[in-house]
């Protein structure tokens, strides 16, 4: 088991001592936050990214307070933004270069949607586009997109030739960087960091979002103020979720120990938390009724511990400042998206295939052979519980 409390920030080479730099990046001026109206910030993957781009849109905030800060995500990514007061406006959209296939709309319904999509970029009258991207992501098609929609100031990360489709055109800092750090570097690196900028996610619940959270504890049989632990066992792909009936078999034990556990998830999970509260076959063991996104964020907010797999709600807990249980697929290295803000468990063991990326494991997921025991003493250890209570191996 490890124990972090919050992934520390490591300084980042100058860009001519990186092993990706390439001869024609890096030669943006850097911008002056003053001129800047109307930015765009992009982030069009997950929940849990999004959080993680907190930290810079606050920095960009402070640096140009004056200018209207837009979020361009996806419709999952785009439930943050109540949650972030320096965030104007969103562009909700579900892009091309974000999808894994086209599915059933055809080439077609493609080209129709950028379409859309450029148009109300041109609408937006956006001076700046500021693209953050992890590691293995492209920044180049929303660039071409920033171009095409006459968006004057586009930067990017990327290792690899674009020409001049971004205006400024940042060698990105080494693989596993924090996605936090990756974010600031880009900011820093065109001139739009303040000088000590923060580097934890923060997520600010909107009263009516915490109280649909507590009307949804409630409900489930919770009192007002009762310590309770909060299990997510979803996930974005098949290949981050820990086992259901290990999960059922963890949460038993922690109920047993005089810990209410109310399992939750969105809409589209709600098979996956029936199934562990019924396997579980426990009482304290209870489904909470599905909630929006800042409602799960309140949840997890009133929670003594949170169990989640490496996922949005992970992101989510650690911005809410819960601490956490997270049993850690080894589809992503530690580094690059580990909490920072609360003291977390990060539980799994070490493969030789990780970090995969994988959507679905073709390994019988050797990375998450953890016993629910492991899960329920690192529960109890964070609420003070003594260890010696009923437990499943």
């Amino acid at each position: 088991m490890a124990l972090i409390v919050g992934a520390p920030h490591r300084p980042v080479p100058a860009a001519t001592d990186l092993p990706g730099h390439h001869p024609g990046a890096d030669r943006g001026a850097p911008v002056d936050p003053r001129a800047l109206r109307r930015v765009l910030v992009v982030r069009a993957d997950n929940i849990g990214d999004v959080v993680m781009a907190v930290p810079a849109v606050r920095a960009l905030r402070v640096v140009a307070p004056q200018a209207r800060i837009d979020l361009l995500a996806s419709p999952a990514g785009a439930r943050v933004a109540p949650m972030v007061p320096e965030i104007d406006g969103v562009v909700e959209t579900s892009p091309s270069w974000q999808q894994l296939s086209a599915g059933e709309t055809g080439v077609g319904a493609q080209v129709a949607a950028e379409w859309t999509l450029l148009d109300e970029l041109r609408c937006g009258g956006y001076d700046a586009l500021l693209v953050f991207t992890s590691s293995t992501q492209s920044p180049w098609p929303v660039a071409h997109l920033g171009l095409m929609a006459g968006i004057a100031l586009r930067a990017v990360h990327s290792a690899e030739f674009g020409g001049t489709v971004a205006t400024h055109w940042v060698t990105p800092p080494p693989e596993g960087t924090h996605q936090v750090d990756r974010c600031l570097h880009l900011l820093a690196a065109i001139g739009l960091a303040p000088t000590d900028p923060g580097r934890t996610p923060a997520l600010d619940v909107p009263p009516a979002a915490q109280d649909e959270a507590d009307a949804a504890l409630a409900g489930s049989g919770l009192r007002s103020g009762e310590p309770f632990v909060a299990l997510a066992p979803g996930a974005s792909c098949a290949s981050r979720r820990y086992p259901a009936e290990r999960f059922a078999v963890a949460a038993a034990a922690i109920a047993a120990a005089g810990l209410p556990v109310r399992v939750t998830g969105a809409e589209t999970e709600i098979g996956l938390v029936a199934a562990v509260a019924e396997t579980a076959g426990h009482r304290d063991v209870r489904v909470l009724r599905p909630t929006s996104v800042p409602g799960f964020a309140g949840v997890l907010r009133r929670a003594a511990v949170a169990v989640t797999n490496n996922s949005g709600g992970m992101h989510l807990a650690d911005a809410v400042g819960t601490p956490l249980v997270v049993t850690w697929a080894g589809t992503e290295p530690h580094a690059a998206m580990a909490p920072r803000s609360v003291p977390a468990a990060l539980l799994g063991r070490r493969v030789p295939c990780s970090p995969c990326r994988l959507l679905t494991c073709p390994y019988d997921h050797g990375c998450l052979d953890v016993t629910p025991a492991r899960v329920v003493a690192a529960v109890l250890e964070r609420v003070g519980v003594p260890l010696e209570v009923p437990c499943a191996r």
